[in-house]
């Protein structure tokens, strides 16, 4: 027995109410073997002293858990839970002897109470079992993550002006570094798209990618949104380290409007805190974002929080709208390319399919094509698709984007002091 030991008792015996000595020598005397009965008298003896002393209390719960007492354990830290200053590490225990008896869920929805209490806390055996792990990936799982599209511009049917944009932001950039570096303008940087669904935000960003041989990262809400208090802002760090790791890179974020809504919808400070997150990185006080592009997406634009339009985030807000007539011929065109047809109409077809995107067009093409299968298995004789095939299937089928311009078309008109909806209202004309 050591010196300090020694001392600890002498001084204990002389003055037994002394809480500090007493929980100092519980300390000390918990670690060495042989010592358990002797630890709990100590403890027992201080709570006589002091019946509310809480340090005492959870010295306690930790020795019954130490001696495998599991049920004096549960008792006794159930009856500290309620209390506002018990330790994480007390209720830790209490989370782990309800797993030992079998009761996942209630020791998950303890642990996430300890999570929400105390952000910082870890622990090791209930992480393992519950909580999602946020190490940075290593390189087999983030050439996982990355992509190289093989698609290019001239995949992208229409979308000239789209295209213009993202030539002017991102490729020009690029091929022209030094010149760009002399005026001070750095290689990457955000785009906003926004517009009805179906228009080609996503295969736009794929084939920008493509356009510069660039990694290509498609971010989903659920790759970000966790449900433990703030791992979905390490989630959002970690992909923009990736990024940072593998320029050139361009990073899309689809329906960006869950990620980056208004603030001042939010009742809860997780999902603002996720915020604060994205626009620190997208500022990138941290690090150097140069040679990523970010690309965001959405339907519902007037949902965005309005700090995402700041100059230097998203700088470039990009209205993407149904393919005009020369557009949806170009889709229409690669659509078919590798598929049996005969003399089609394309200028006709996109005529008669005004307001469609280019999910819609997809869809007509498909219901065509289930038409001429269902035609093929009841006579034995294929056939290529027509332009009759393709009328009829118009028929069945109606613009998807009406709905979205009618909303569209209230906020342009009566929301629109920056003039962020002038494209809305132009296309409307």
């Amino acid at each position: 027995m050591t010196e300090e030991i020694l001392q600890l008792k002498q001084a204990l015996e002389e003055s037994p109410e002394n809480m500090f000595v007493r929980i100092m020598l519980v300390n000390k005397l918990m670690p060495l073997p042989d010592t358990a009965d002797e630890v709990e008298g100590l403890i027992q003896g201080g709570i006589a002293f002091d019946h509310d002393n809480l340090a005492l209390k959870e010295l306690l719960a930790r020795h019954y858990y130490n001696q495998d007492k599991r049920s004096a354990c549960i008792i006794l830290c159930e009856e500290l839970r309620p209390r506002v200053n018990t330790q994480p590490e007390t209720l830790a225990l209490l989370a782990r002897c309800y797993v030992e008896e079998g009761d996942d869920e209630k020791a998950m929805n303890l642990y996430q109470e300890i999570i929400a209490q105390h952000p910082t806390f870890e622990d090791e055996e209930l992480d393992g079992r519950f909580r999602l792990k946020t190490a940075i990936p290593d390189d087999e799982e983030i050439d996982s993550l990355f992509s190289k599209p093989d698609i290019s511009f001239q995949d992208v049917g229409g979308m000239d002006q789209v295209k213009r944009e993202i030539d002017l932001k991102i490729i020009k950039p690029l091929e022209n570094t030094e010149l760009y570096a002399s005026y001070g303008k750095k290689i990457g940087g955000g785009i906003l798209l926004y517009g009805p669904p179906g228009c080609g935000k996503t295969f736009i960003a794929k084939a920008t990618a493509g356009e510069i041989k660039a990694n290509f990262i498609n971010i989903t809400l659920n790759d970000i949104l966790d449900m433990w208090i703030g791992n979905s802002e390490k989630n959002l760090n970690r992909f923009f380290e990736m990024a940072r790791s593998n320029t050139p890179c361009v990073m899309f974020f689809d329906e960006i409007d869950a990620l980056g809504a208004k603030r001042s919808d939010m009742r809860q400070s997780g999902g603002k805190n996720v915020i604060n997150q994205f626009l620190a990185e997208l500022d990138g006080i941290e690090s150097d974002n140069e040679g990523i592009l970010i690309i965001g997406a959405t339907n519902v634009p007037w949902h965005l929080d309005s700090a995402f339009r700041r100059p230097g985030r998203f700088d470039r807000i990009i209205f993407v709208p149904p393919p005009d007539d020369t557009s949806k011929e170009a889709i229409l065109k690669i659509k078919l390319k590798d598929k049996p047809q005969e003399n089609i109409d394309f200028k006709k077809i996109a005529k008669k399919t005004v307001g469609y995107s280019g999910a819609d067009i997809n869809a007509i093409i498909d219901i065509a094509i289930e038409q001429i299968l269902e035609n093929a298995i009841e006579t034995g004789v294929p056939k290529p698709i027509t332009t009759s095939d393709l009328l009829q299937a118009i028929k069945k089928h109606h613009a998807s984007t009406s709905e979205w311009f009618t909303t569209a078309k209230n906020y342009a008109m009566f929301a629109n002091k920056s003039g962020l909806y002038d494209d809305i209202l132009k296309y409307l004309k």
